[in-house]
């Protein structure tokens, strides 16, 4: 094989990854994949598409070898390939927020984030892990139970965002509460702070999710992970 031929072919092959996420609906089952497995059912949901396109979409990643799937009974589930897919995310996420100022404005827009100095940022992580570690902080993950179950941050509680308000008491009010849900672009986090600030609560948006805080080297925990209980 001359060199040309090698180079091209490699080339293409990378390409692929490049075809595959030019939709933007794509890019956000990508998203979504990266916080654990779904079923097309529950991936059609999240995304609000037909079950037709995201099943079309869900192909194209997986000829890309984006994502993988496995058969439990009449179910298919869908997963991120491996953790690389999760980092190759947020590295493109983190490229377009640099390159393209409007997505800024529009989280700015969004999030009300004149008081921006009101949620965790990147820069806290370390900060993060030593307070949760010394019980200074409450965690929450305000995600669906099942995605707590594939990962979540150390030391965080299950309280999906519909439940919070029937179990505000397992929150004791002297601690600090940090919500936090799939990333930057949930809305689930904020929702939980709007509510937790209305009931007294000194409570912060953490813009990570698991993929973030993956990505940047910090350790994840699984549901085989023993829950701490809050110290009041």
């Amino acid at each position: 094989m001359n060199p040309r031929r090698m180079k091209d072919g490699i080339y293409e092959a990378i390409a692929q990854i490049g075809k595959a996420t030019s939709s933007p609906k794509r890019l956000e089952l990508l998203d979504i994949l990266c916080q654990g497995e779904k079923t097309v059912e529950e991936l059609t949901a999240h995304s609000q598409m037909s079950m037709k396109l995201t099943s079309a979409h869900l192909r194209s990643l997986r000829t890309a070898r984006l994502v993988e799937t496995r058969r439990s009974g009449k179910n298919v589930f869908y997963r991120a390939a491996n953790d690389q897919v999760a980092s190759f995310w947020v590295a493109i996420r983190s490229l377009a927020e640099q390159r393209y100022a409007e997505i800024g404005r529009t989280l700015d827009d969004y999030f009300a984030r004149p008081t921006r100095h009101e949620e965790m940022t990147a820069l806290d992580r370390k900060t993060l892990l030593r307070r949760v570690r010394d019980a200074e902080v409450v965690v929450i993950d305000v995600r669906p139970e099942s995605e707590y179950q594939k990962g979540h941050l150390p030391h965080a509680l299950s309280i999906p965002l519909g439940e919070l308000k029937r179990r505000l008491a397992q929150i004791p009010k002297s601690k600090e509460v940090i919500a936090y849900c799939r990333g930057p672009y949930c809305v689930l986090s904020h929702e939980a702070v709007q509510l937790l600030r209305k009931k007294g609560y000194r409570a912060t948006r953490l813009s990570d999710g698991v993929a973030e805080w993956k990505t940047a080297g910090f350790p994840v925990q699984s549901a085989q992970s023993p829950q701490r209980r809050p110290h009041a």
